[in-house]
């Protein structure tokens, strides 16, 4: 996976046109989402059918253009709204195995302590 820690997602949570490619993708990063589609920030686009996703980031050399369909079922989408959504890098892993992102979430820890 493209993902490590601290790096920003944004889910765009209306349905985009499929046969957009990398640079259609980071055309409606800018223009819609009003986002910098060369950031680094890693952008998942969802289809009409729920069962596929695309996701776009740059790399630093290039855009990156990833696309995945479910053999079986739909990915778990926010509700359908203009805009965008933010997961964590543990939400995307899930989302991108098509499991239920929304029922990740962190688990309180206490703050390690030194001991003498």
């Amino acid at each position: 996976m493209i993902a490590t820690t601290g790096v920003k997602v944004l889910v765009a949570t209306k349905p985009v046109d499929f046969r957009r490619g990398a640079d259609g993708l980071a055309a409606l990063v800018k223009e819609q989402l009003r986002h910098d589609p060369f950031s680094g920030t890693i952008f998942i686009f969802r289809s009409k059918r729920a069962d596929r996703l695309k996701i776009l980031t740059w790399d630093g050399s290039g855009l990156v253009l990833m696309w995945k369909r479910l053999d079986r079922g739909a990915f778990r989408w926010p509700p359908i709204s203009d805009g965008v959504m933010r997961l964590n890098v543990s939400q995307l892993a899930v989302l991108m195995d098509g499991m239920d992102w929304t029922r990740l979430h962190a688990c309180d820890t206490a703050q390690p302590t030194a001991t003498s």
